[in-house]
């Protein structure tokens, strides 16, 4: 019986590359707030793309399809992290996350009762026009 581990190893890689694109937005919004968002999609759009490419570059085909995928989720964590980003923001105006008192005057007033979704930004209204 022969064991496979790729599964196993693009399993970790993702729980990994999760687990550090969170406080890596954390720490992005804290000290230099949302205008470098666009170097999240530069690294999401990059690591997309070079995992169409990546399994031609090895010999063992598990190995050039696990870099794919490890690439793929990659840069679908830094996409997503553009978003999170931006509701970050939010996040530390509610006041859940501290906020940079060097940046204070990037903050605006926020609603209390203001989602974090973006596409949802009048949530309540929103919500009501759906019928059960």
């Amino acid at each position: 019986m022969e064991l496979h581990f790729t599964g196993i190893i693009i399993a970790v890689s993702t729980f990994l590359i999760i687990g550090l694109c969170h406080p890596l937005v954390i720490k992005q919004e804290y000290y230099s707030g949302t205008k470098y968002w666009w170097t999240y999609l530069l690294v999401g759009i990059v690591c997309i793309a070079v995992a169409f490419v990546a399994p031609n570059w090895f010999e063992s085909e598990r190995v050039g399809i696990a870099v794919s995928a490890i690439l793929g989720v990659t840069g679908a964590s830094f996409l997503w992290g553009i978003g999170e980003l931006f509701a970050q923001k939010k996040r530390v105006q509610k006041g859940w996350f501290p906020m940079n008192p060097k940046r204070r005057h990037e903050y605006e007033d926020l609603d209390n009762d203001e989602t974090l979704c973006p596409v949802c930004k009048n949530a309540p209204k929103h919500l009501s026009s759906y019928k059960h």
